[in-house]
């Protein structure tokens, strides 16, 4: 198996390369799900299983709708050996370009578990918690840089989520208000950046959800923008803007002068290929709110964030996206 991992990865990343980004990326091949292989195995205490629930539930464009992973905690945190570290030395082993990892967010278990789903016995105070989120991910961010990572990328999908009234709505329900937890949120990302390494880089890529062409939640920044953009520890921001769910660049506004967003312009979820205008006109539609020289570009998400068969398009239909974010920049920024 691990043969076979890095073969795939070697012809993704010599993809890469040749296509010509500077920044490079295993394809998330080594993991069953963007999220698995560090919160229930680089993890003690965490399992995950489907369920099914209207809130929680992946929808496509024809309403057909995917069980949601919903992870549970039934003993104590800790760092328990995670792999990330090892399967990055062997990423930059393979490109001379830069390597970027990704992590998922340390708010995902906690918003889609709720209380109910973490084990009073293992944490009667949620504060507990909390703080062994905090000391776990200081340690994987401590053990990725001493295997020459610089480059943290944390999938946390849980704040753009906030957007949506029926998440809110389940939320409440379970008796979480999601403005508390929109604070609180951010003081866990917060917590942690803090403690990386010197010399690292995190950024923070916010979705709606991303399975096999189905979403988790829709709706625009509006309501997250001025606290997440001004309080959160982050100077990069990836943010889904590929379709009408993400709303309007508006909420850009709040970004502060010192921090820059990757603008995901090229969906994941359908096989067509943006028109290289439309893109155009897109980018420059945020620049009248973020100025230019602080906007990126990328596809909105992964292609396929967990090992269920991706339909939706084919390897020549997600190159073509991938060659159309390389030109795209080009015209715009230069090389």
């Amino acid at each position: 198996m691990r043969a076979a991992e890095d073969k795939a990865i070697s012809a993704f990343v010599a993809l890469q390369e040749n296509l010509g980004f500077r920044v490079v990326t295993d394809g998330e091949y080594r993991r069953s799900t963007y999220t698995s292989n560090f919160t229930t195995e680089g993890l003690t205490g965490v399992t995950a299983e489907h369920k099914t629930g209207d809130a929680w539930s992946y929808t496509n464009a024809a309403g057909h709708k995917e069980p949601a992973r919903i992870p549970g905690v039934h003993a104590p945190i800790r760092w328990n050996n995670s792999r990330n570290a090892a399967d990055f030395a062997a990423l930059a082993r393979m490109t001379r370009a830069h390597a970027k990892i990704t992590l998922p967010g340390p708010c995902y278990i906690h918003f889609r578990a709720g209380r109910a789903g973490i084990s009073r016995a293992a944490y009667p105070d949620l504060a507990d918690f909390w703080q062994d989120i905090v000391t776990a991910y200081g340690i994987e961010l401590e053990k990725l840089a001493e295997a020459g990572c610089h480059y943290v990328q944390l999938d946390e999908t849980s704040i753009a989520k906030l957007g949506d009234e029926k998440i809110r709505t389940a939320l409440a329900a379970r008796g979480d208000n999601w403005e508390e937890l929109l604070e609180h949120y951010i003081e866990v990302i917060n917590a942690i950046v803090t403690r990386a390494p010197g010399g690292m880089r995190i950024g923070l890529h916010l979705c709606r959800g991303n399975r096999m062409g189905h979403w988790q939640a829709e709706g625009g920044y509006d309501i997250v923008a001025d606290k997440l953009f001004n309080t959160c520890a982050i100077d990069f921001f990836f943010l889904e803007y590929d379709s009408d769910r993400a709303g309007s660049f508006e909420p850009l506004k709040a970004m502060p002068e010192h921090k820059n967003v990757v603008l995901g312009l090229l969906s994941t979820k359908v096989a067509a290929l943006e028109d290289e205008e439309f893109l155009l006109a897109r980018i420059r539609d945020a620049a009248r709110v973020v100025g230019l020289d602080r906007l990126a570009l990328s596809p909105q998400c992964g292609f396929s964030s967990s090992d269920g068969a991706n339909t939706i398009m084919n390897e020549e239909q997600a190159r073509a996206k991938l060659t159309r974010v390389v030109d795209i920049a080009r015209k715009v920024w230069g090389k």
